[in-house]
């Protein structure tokens, strides 16, 4: 998923020298009013039409692993 992708990229890690940082595009959606369907829709460059009406299902993808995407 997009959004583990960035996250993962911005883990600390020990090497010295100077790090480029992963930018997630597009607005930040208001957690008091988010958007339908998926919350991540807007901004995943990965997005289908489905994805604006739909709410992602958790599927296990390993024991106790889960991803909606």
């Amino acid at each position: 998923h997009p959004y583990t992708q960035a996250l993962l990229a911005e883990a600390p890690k020990l090497e010295v020298g100077k790090k480029t940082y992963v930018a997630i595009r597009g607005e930040i959606p208001s957690p008091l009013n988010p958007p339908t369907g998926c919350h991540f829709h807007p901004r995943c460059p990965h997005a289908m039409p489905r994805c604006k009406t739909e709410q992602p299902v958790l599927k296990e993808i390993a024991p106790l692993r889960f991803s909606a995407c």
